[in-house]
């Protein structure tokens, strides 16, 4: 089974797979719960929403200094 888009492209734009679970995850519950409030339904699920905006560069690591 092949994955789209390829782990190691994600992991590439986010510098490590742990990094890459953790912000996926954050921003999935994000969405969920913001749907859930406002109560209009998702046509995706989130966890694919988010992975599409990390891949598109939507969705980035924020590094502090």
């Amino acid at each position: 089974m092949m994955l789209y888009p390829p782990m190691a492209e994600l992991v590439k734009k986010v510098g490590s797979r742990y990094l890459l679970v953790n912000l996926v995850a954050r921003r999935a519950r994000d969405l969920s719960q913001k749907a859930e409030d406002s109560g209009e339904p998702l046509d995706r699920k989130p966890i694919s929403i988010a992975i599409d905006e990390v891949y598109t560069g939507k969705l980035k690591i924020k590094e502090e200094q």
